[in-house]
């Protein structure tokens, strides 16, 4: 298994003298490309191979080629330059994208690692720990950087220097560019059979979780190698943490406002019902009202998610129901109903895995009716097992619809 030491390892020049192999099929064409001799480009194209564990290229007499392992590997490299030029054009430096062509070949990865590692910890001590690098070459490989993207990337304060805003964003767009490179060498692990990197998935609070819980030991037993790492935050964090790499994607209900930057695939409509324990004194009742609703504490979503918009629609035209308690913990929510005649808001598909105990109270219809699916990164290039994990998501979704097609009128999206 290659380890995350290697992968460090590889230096930019090594992956554009790579990019340029594979696209003039040529190691005379690529010294001629970059400027170097045939014998160093042969020398580096030799030393990342050994870095990710594969051939990747069979020199013949009419040329070089990639064989399979490059092709898979090569596609990560064009993203990952692609990508790394794009992020340098968006940051604003000097002479466009040509410019940003540029100063692209200039830096070096301990410089963008430098940068990731300021904007993740927040100071340049505590990136420096991380890093396990002493301040002074933080500091230089800090200076370089911004020498090289001209343009201030820190400022001073009474705190430290830290990150300006463009800075930060920098250094999120450069972090993504890096995975290109992290997933390429775990699809070549995956190729000859070797264990990868774990999937980290984002969970949704509540339909994210009882989605993943019911199709894990699936794909487990599909991909016995695999490993699954579930993250559970709040909506609003949970899209933070896809858009700054942290999760590969998440699962659960979908975000209520199109965004440029994320991709949706949506499974299935799930409306909202009002949820109380089983014995509750409305739900013996064949009708009730917003008035009838109003007289009883509320459990409702953190701001920002979807659950909370729901309730501040439902009772938008009157006055509001008492909720002194925000959570989307179904640890918490499921006592604090057991035990009292509090209301909440649940899914169909959360009432019908996790509605034990507990009965939907005859309101309805409520709207908006949020949809259950998978975010994703625009234009995230998903490795083969990303792609399986998802598959299995939806297979599972349409699976459900087909068998209990009465799961609280779940529709496909």
């Amino acid at each position: 298994m290659v380890s995350q030491e290697q992968v460090q390892a590889i230096s930019f020049r090594q992956l554009r003298l790579f990019e340029s192999v594979g696209r003039l099929e040529s190691v005379r064409g690529a010294s001629e490309d970059c400027n170097l001799s045939q014998p160093a480009v042969t020398q580096s194209l030799s030393k990342l191979e050994q870095l990710v564990g594969a051939k990747l290229v069979e020199r013949r007499a009419s040329g070089s080629y990639l064989n399979a392992n490059g092709d898979l590997f090569y596609r990560r490299v064009v993203r990952f330059l692609t990508q790394f030029e794009r992020a340098l054009t968006q940051f604003g430096v000097e002479g466009g994208a040509a410019g940003a062509k540029g100063v692209a070949a200039r830096l070096l990865r301990s410089q963008v690692r430098a940068l990731i590692a300021i904007v993740e910890q927040g100071s340049f001590p505590l990136a420096a720990q991380a890093l396990n690098l002493s301040p002074a070459t933080l500091q230089r490989a800090a200076r370089d950087l911004e020498s090289n993207v001209r343009k201030s990337l820190f400022y001073r304060t009474a705190a430290g220097t830290i990150p300006t805003p463009d800075g930060i964003e920098l250094g999120r767009r450069l972090k993504l560019c890096l995975q290109e490179i992290d997933w390429g060498v775990q699809e070549l692990a995956a190729a000859q059979g070797g264990t990868t990197a774990p999937i980290v998935v984002g969970a949704m609070p509540l339909g994210g979780s009882v989605l993943l819980a019911s199709m894990l030991e699936d794909f487990m037993a599909r991909a016995p190698n695999a490993q699954v790492v579930i993250r559970n935050e709040s909506a609003v964090e949970m899209v933070k943490s896809l858009r700054a790499g942290d999760v590969d994607f998440v699962v659960g209900l979908l975000p209520r406002e199109d965004a440029d930057d994320l991709d949706t695939l949506a499974l299935a409509h799930t409306p909202y019902s009002i949820v109380a324990r089983k014995g509750h004194p409305l739900a013996c009742r064949d009708h009730v009202t917003l008035e009838d609703l109003g007289h009883h504490d509320w459990l409702i979503g953190a701001p920002g998610s979807s659950r909370r918009a729901c309730f501040d629609h439902l009772f938008a035209s009157g006055r509001p129901a008492h909720a002194p308690i925000a959570t989307s913990a179904l640890a918490v929510i499921r006592p604090l109903l057991s035990g009292s005649d509090r209301l909440t808001l649940m899914t169909s598909y959360e009432l019908h895995h996790e509605g034990q105990g507990l009965a939907a109270i005859a309101y309805g219809p409520i709207s908006p009716v949020p949809v259950i699916g998978v975010t994703t990164r625009a234009n995230w290039l998903p490795t083969r097992l990303h792609a399986d994990f998802i598959d299995m998501i939806r297979d599972h979704v349409e699976n459900e619809l087909t068998a209990r097609p009465r799961i609280a009128e779940l529709e496909p999206a």
